[in-house]
């Protein structure tokens, strides 16, 4: 990943229960995340029981919002998806592109660690909140 000054804000995806409305909704932290808007990036979608797990890349679309954060924020979000520095949590941080309002945003994608949902179901839609099931 690329090092980034503590000042620059960023830009983070979200899909699960940190959405607007969601369990962890992103707005609770402060400084507060100012919304981009709605986003799409191309990843699978798992469902995991309380909350989701994506995988990026692929056919399929995941359905999300995308927030500019502080590095504080960002710290806190890193707890909250278990990151570890070693690529060992439950969730890997990664940087990709994700398409806003038709354009292009560099954006952290909390991706769950493939080994984690290999026996879960796929949410078609690609959309937490509008679940629908195969597999």
């Amino acid at each position: 990943m690329m090092p980034h000054s503590r000042s620059t804000p960023r830009h983070v995806f979200v899909y699960g229960t940190l959405r607007a409305g969601g369990s962890n909704d992103i707005a609770r932290f402060r400084p507060r995340p100012e919304r981009v808007g709605d986003a799409v990036v191309a990843g699978t979608l798992y469902d995991l029981g309380a909350y989701p797990g994506a995988v990026l890349g692929g056919d399929d679309v995941l359905h999300g919002e995308v927030y500019r954060i502080t590095q504080e924020v960002e710290a806190a979000l890193d707890r909250l998806e278990e990151v570890a520095d070693d690529g060992t949590g439950e969730y890997i941080k990664r940087e990709c592109e994700v398409v806003v309002g038709g354009e292009s945003v560099e954006c952290l994608v909390y991706e769950i660690q493939p080994a984690r949902v290999s026996e879960s179901r796929t949410i078609a839609s690609g959309d937490w909140f509008r679940r629908d099931f195969h597999g």
